[in-house]
């Protein structure tokens, strides 16, 4: 393979799309069912909520992949600012992060295709071989369609986001015509209320389906203009689909047959609407509605799996580049401009996350993927306040205003998503970050900065213990030692003292590695 540099292809309009064409996918189809059932009429201040928090992130992500635009940013900016230890964990989790995704999109094209096709899945909604076949087929056609240069990614994902556009408008109008805002005042099961718009978050799918805010700082190092363009398109992605999503969920709400939602209640609701929308219709007699689902219901998801491959193997590729992967990973073809050894792994791993049985419906895998993507996000706060110390000269196209209060203020939101997800989902993510961390912390000492490397990273092992500790003793799925909304408290403190732990120990002179 070629070493070859990465290509600035990528416009504005293509970055825009990349985020809101990764937001409207998989999301759009579950979500909305899914929060109904935790927070029922209250599920619009979890689509605000979700979003006020995701534009924190998104606000130090701007001002990070502004100044210093790389492919992969997550990975990249906390190896520059707390070294090897730190920039290691932090790839574990983006890697479990990102691979995972293409195979949650690929799960919900087959399961919508269930209509068309019965042969591809089980009555419990699992695929069969076939089925199989079909989810790995659609992940081969999307490294192909991104193996060959990302101008034509680019130019492919433009043409899917515009359709993806209309289904969604055009369910939005056709719903709205059947409100019915008596409906808005079904209570969903216990616990509800504030617990249930917190748990709604992460278990919902309702950060998930904000996520796609990543794709302008993952490609920041293909983007023209990148200074320039980045910010706008991770404001634009998040504004449009905030939109999009709150006009979907009461319409989706409203619409609802009131004998249907008083024979089931919203709860209730999934074992009827397996496929929501397209089973709601079914409910309305809208016959060619469905159809009109369906056709997007595979679009929609192919389109943001096909961006996710390409986003998991930047990731791939800066985890190379970081000194954590083989080499080959982190080479680029001179003629097309793709990192294309990275990309083979990502499908390779895409493949993997789809095998698992309690991992092969949509549902399986969206909890633990928000929680680890937002692990990823997690340290971009500290590394923030770290450059603002230790790089007053670092030039900064976007500078995030008063960013002594934001900056923690998203680390501490980002905790709270984190609490929010859950047990189930924090015992199996911390102890692997946790491994992690021990890992290269006993294996790592040939490199020459190990001894600085460590000294940088104590604050992050001490949060993912006290994390773990919270999470168990918690009210989400914990054992309920701690009452709501002390836990919550603590969770903050926790992130609070941490953040400025990890500020405090950064490395005095980052060296930022041009490219």
């Amino acid at each position: 393979m070629a070493k070859g540099e990465l290509k600035k292809r990528l416009s504005l309009v293509d970055l825009s799309l990349l985020g809101i064409g990764s937001m409207i996918g998989s999301g759009w189809l579950y979500a909305a069912l899914n929060s109904s059932g935790y927070a029922g009429g209250n599920t619009g201040w979890a689509w605000i909520l979700g979003a006020v928090i995701v534009l924190l992130i998104g606000l130090v992500s701007a001002e990070l992949s502004a100044a210093i635009p790389r492919a992969g940013g997550f990975v990249r900016y906390p190896n520059y600012s707390h070294g090897n230890v730190v920039g290691f964990v932090i790839g574990v989790s983006s890697l479990l992060a990102y691979t995972s995704t293409a195979g949650v999109e690929v799960e919900a094209v087959r399961q919508y295709a269930l209509y068309w096709w019965p042969a591809l899945g089980h009555s419990d909604g699992s695929p069969t071989m076939l089925g199989f076949g079909v989810q790995i087929g659609l992940l081969v056609i999307f490294f192909l369609l991104n193996y060959w240069s990302v101008s034509v990614f680019g130019r492919i994902n433009t043409i899917i986001t515009f359709f993806k556009f209309i289904v969604p408008i055009v369910t939005i109008i056709t719903l709205f015509l059947y409100f019915n805002a008596s409906n808005l005042h079904v209570p969903p099961a216990p616990p509800g209320g504030a617990h249930g718009v917190f748990t709604s978050l992460t278990g919902a799918g309702i950060v998930f389906a904000y996520l796609g805010f990543r794709q302008a700082v993952d490609f920041a190092s293909e983007a023209k203009n990148p200074q320039r363009n980045v910010p706008i398109a991770i404001f634009i992605a998040i504004a449009v689909s905030f939109i999009v999503y709150i006009a979907l969920q009461y319409a989706f709400m409203g619409a609802v047959p009131s004998d249907v939602l008083s024979a089931h209640g919203w709860e209730g609701l999934k074992a009827i609407y397996q496929s929501p929308y397209a089973d709601l219709a079914r409910s309305l007699g809208l016959m060619w509605l469905i159809n009109l689902i369906l056709v997007d219901a595979v679009i929609s998801p192919a389109g943001t799996g096909n961006i996710y491959l390409a986003s998991a193997a930047r990731i791939l590729f800066a985890l190379a580049r970081n000194g954590h992967l083989w080499k080959s990973a982190g080479q680029v073809d001179e003629k097309s401009g793709v990192p294309r050894g990275a990309l083979w792994l990502a499908l390779v791993l895409s493949i993997a996350w789809t095998l698992p049985s309690e991992f092969q419906v949509w549902g399986g895998l969206i909890g633990a993927v928000t929680s680890a993507t937002v692990f990823t996000y997690m340290p971009a706060a500290v590394s923030l306040a770290a450059f603002r110390n230790h790089l007053p000269e670092l030039s900064r196209p976007f500078r995030l205003p008063l960013a002594g209060f934001p900056s923690p203020l998203s680390f501490v939101a980002s905790n709270l998503l984190i609490y929010w997800s859950g047990w189930t989902v924090n015992e199996i993510l911390i102890p692997i970050f946790i491994l992690a961390w021990l890992g290269y912390a006993l294996l790592g000492k040939k490199n020459p900065d190990h001894r600085q490397d460590l000294a940088c990273s104590w604050w992050l092992l001490a949060y993912y213990v006290a994390m773990l500790i919270l999470s168990k003793l918690g009210t989400f799925g914990g054992l309920e030692r701690l009452s709501s909304p002390i836990d919550m408290v603590l969770v903050a403190v926790v992130a609070l003292i941490c953040y400025y732990w990890g500020v405090k120990t950064s490395i005095a002179k980052p060296v930022i590695v041009e490219e």
